[in-house]
């Protein structure tokens, strides 16, 4: 055990840690050279195409240090916020972190959330400052910034660059003089906790875990203790660049299970291993459960397809343990589910993994945050779901959820900053300078008002500069109210949502124009409203398409011409009464995408 190092990489996005992770693998001929490309370890398309991690990746690597042979675990972890609980569970597994810090950039606030979820798990953190071979590094400047947010001395600060490979030796030097070997004791009982798992069509699904205590070896009997379903190893191993069986793992080791395992609920990321004959006393602390910040309706297109999306959701949650979600019917869209994501990344991530990996078309509803209702009777409700408010004659208040944002920029952007944040109903709690020309803003914020586009907005206002990260800061009274859309009179309830009065009218206008250009013409009139209880607030009309039933008139009494025009009006009349409105599927993405 003395010999072996768990050790993560952690960063704020494009700080360059998978680059880096390739230049380790590479430099300890973890990889062969016909193997090796960009981003080795981003195994999926949608990471490659994007340029980003979504998943976390383990892999171990072996190093020879002053003679003797060194096993290092390593895992990559994603940078963007809306991906954190990757990153905290890959921590859990590990006794050392690589903080990664872009030389050209410095520290952002991505970098000091992750930094803080590190020391709380008590790991020996080795700073790096990366990308060092572009010309505008400013090394002094960030070696600064690194010294006042972490107390280091300047010389334990390691420069390196992913690209060119300067100070990789040095990187694993210090991994394995600073970051403590795991504690464990191989012959007590086993216990192993899980932090990952993937579904394999073959072989089913196969777990990932860190051995704490104990010795595994195939064909043991092992125990899941959360949901107590027993299991034959059928197979343990490493995790090299495919999966390397072995003979036994003991403790201190990150490697793998299969054990044929078919049920996706079966197995539980935090959960814990033990053997049945000799079980350990008691499960390893977990994770804390993941609370998803933003909800949407998931729907097929095509109502049939309801317990095939029911499946591909399952095997998706397997790979990513932050997404949630339970069945719902509404009037429009018919059966689906609603799900819960960690941010609008992650819900566009997961949109576009059904899509790839399994073949599913869905339709996803307004994305919204949960909000807490409270009744004249002095009932509390939590709602994901404009659709489940009670009656506003038997609504007390509506509490929403708020958070606390930090906002890290250059001097030169905070007035447009600050701007936008008012503009989101932001209050400022303090402002202080990191460094010279750097600000942290602090923020509370209402969660509902930076679900859609606040991102961009700042990243487009800053130039890219601008970086941001936020945690729950609690729930709070607001003035909310339901705005719904009506066709024809009629609600629909797939485009509801809660929104606050302020914003109400905007929105309202700016849907119903929306959907006026994107509903086609019928053979009758379609009127579009957005109401707010039973007060109307705009209203669009999409006009029908006529036939010219005056045409073989010429000449003669206007009365003529009447008569016609009142008979095709009485056919209109009775045609709307019968006709019901298609909302076609971009007309749903389009108000989604409303800015």
């Amino acid at each position: 055990m003395k010999k072996i190092r768990n050790f993560c990489i952690i960063a704020h996005i494009d700080h360059g840690k998978s680059t880096l992770a390739d230049r380790l693998l590479e430099y300890t001929q973890t990889v062969e050279a016909r193997d090796l490309q960009a981003q080795v370890l981003d195994d999926m398309d949608l990471e490659r195409e994007r340029g980003i991690t979504i998943k976390s990746h383990a892999i171990q690597m072996k190093y020879k240090y002053n003679n003797e042979e060194y096993t290092l675990n390593l895992i990559d972890t994603p940078g963007h916020v809306d991906f954190s609980y990757e990153v905290s569970r890959s921590i859990a597994a590990c006794e050392g972190a690589l903080l990664i810090v872009d030389a050209t950039q410095g520290i952002q606030a991505q970098t000091i959330s992750n930094l803080y979820m590190a020391i709380e798990n008590d790991l020996e953190i080795i700073p790096v400052m990366n990308k060092m071979d572009m010309d505008n590094a400013m090394p002094e400047e960030v070696e600064d910034q690194i010294v006042e947010l972490l107390g280091c001395k300047r010389e334990e600060i390691i420069r390196a660059s992913g690209k060119t490979g300067m100070g990789i030796e040095e990187i694993l030097q210090a991994i394995i003089e600073r970051i403590p070997a795991p504690e464990g004791d191989p012959n007590a009982p086993l216990q192993c906790l899980i932090f990952d798992s993937v579904f394999n069509s073959f072989r089913g699904i196969i777990a990932y875990f860190k051995i704490i205590n104990g010795t595994i070896r195939p064909n043991d009997l092992v125990k899941f203790v959360n949901t107590g379903k027993e299991y034959e190893a059928n197979e343990v191993g490493i995790l090299k660049l495919d999966m390397v069986p072995q003979k036994e793992l003991s403790a201190g080791n990150v490697g793998y299970i299969i054990s044929g395992i078919k049920t996706s609920k079966e197995v539980k990321v935090g959960d814990t291993i033990t053997h049945v004959k000799r079980p350990c006393d008691d499960a390893i602390d977990g994770f804390e459960e993941v609370k998803p910040m933003v909800f949407a309706g998931v729907y097929p297109i095509e109502t049939e397809d309801f317990e095939d999306l029911r499946a591909s959701l399952e095997k998706l949650q397997l790979n990513d343990a932050s997404l949630t979600f339970e069945p719902e019917s509404s009037a429009a869209l018919g059966f689906g589910f609603r799900c819960g994501f960690l941010g609008m990344l992650h819900m566009e991530i997961v949109q576009e993994r059904l899509d790839r990996e399994f073949d599913m078309n869905v339709i996803t509803t307004v994305p919204n945050v949960s909000y807490k209702v409270f009744t004249n009777k002095g009932a509390c409700l939590e709602v994901h779901n404009p659709s489940g408010l009670p009656e506003i004659t038997e609504i007390d208040h509506i509490e929403e959820p708020y958070i606390r944002a930090s906002v890290i920029t250059k001097t030169d952007y905070i007035g447009q900053i600050m701007t936008l944040c008012l503009g989101k109903r932001g209050e400022l709690v303090k402002q202080e300078y990191v460094s010279g020309n750097r600000v942290e803003l602090i923020y509370d914020m209402p969660l509902g008002e930076i679900v859609f586009d606040f991102y961009d907005k700042l990243k487009s206002i800053s130039k890219g500069y601008a970086s941001f990260d936020y945690h729950m800061n609690g729930f709070r009274p607001s003035k909310l109210v339901k705005l719904d859309i009506l066709l024809n009179g009629e609600s629909v309830d797939a485009l509801s949502s809660l929104i606050h009065f302020d914003n109400a009218y905007t929105l309202g206008r700016r849907m119903c124009e929306k959907l006026q250009e994107l509903i086609p013409r019928q053979q009758f009139d379609i009127a579009i409203q957005a109401a707010i209880g039973a007060k109307i607030i705009a209203r669009e009309t999409v006009k029908a398409v006529r036939k010219d039933v005056t045409a073989k008139c010429y000449g003669g009494d206007i009365s003529r011409k009447r008569k016609l025009l009142e008979k095709q009006k009485k056919g209109k009349k009775r045609m709307k009464q019968i006709g019901n409105v298609e909302v076609p599927q971009k007309a749903f993405l389009a108000v989604l995408k409303l800015d």
